[in-house]
């Protein structure tokens, strides 16, 4: 939970730390191969979604600091990467991401719209670092829901009994943590 914030910046790195947390939390006690299920309609998994968010998050910081953007990445799990892998990286570009913002003095500072992606507009030169920042939470958020659909239909976990087994809550009359399926042991 994000408490009191100083400033905006404090605020929407806050807020984006809030979003990556709530992802990763949608991956928390899977298997590498069920990090690469993909049980729903779509080709999504968890740990490509992971995948794609972290690439997606690095290219718009390249933006922000004039370099050309290495790209969003499919949102299929690499092959020959770990979920470990995966959120190992993603909490590098999250530390990147902070560094970065923190050396920037002014959040209304431009960042030129790329002129070679056809779902940019045409008609606008530059957004604003705040405008990369808050279009990033909302890129976090959207693909975080598509991660918590994703990872209930594997094994039926939710959001908040991930969080509690993830922070050590204490069961409640109203909140059980989640806890890994038991193992047959079938043996004999």
């Amino acid at each position: 939970m994000i408490g009191p914030v100083a400033d905006e910046r404090e605020g929407l790195l806050n807020y984006l730390a809030q979003q990556r947390y709530v992802l990763c939390l949608a991956a928390y006690g899977l298997t590498d191969e069920q990090a690469r299920a993909t049980p729903t309609a779509s080709a999504l998994s968890v740990g490509g979604i992971i995948a794609h968010v972290a690439a997606t998050e690095r290219g718009w910081l390249d933006t922000v600091l004039g370099r050309a953007p290495s790209g969003g990445g499919e949102p299929g799990m690499p092959p020959g990467r770990t979920l470990a892998d995966l959120i190992a990286d993603y909490e590098c570009v999250a530390t990147r991401t902070e560094e970065i913002v923190s050396l920037i003095d002014d959040l209304g500072r431009p960042v030129p719209v790329p002129a070679d992606v056809p779902w940019f507009p045409d008609d606008v030169e530059a957004w604003s670092v705040r405008w990369v920042l808050l279009h990033l939470i909302e890129e976090t958020a959207r693909h975080a829901g598509h991660a918590d659909i994703i990872r209930e239909s594997i094994d039926g976990a939710t959001a908040f009994p991930l969080m509690a087994a993830a922070e050590g809550w204490p069961r409640t009359p109203w909140l059980t943590p989640w806890r890994p399926p038991q193992q047959s042991n079938n043996a004999g």
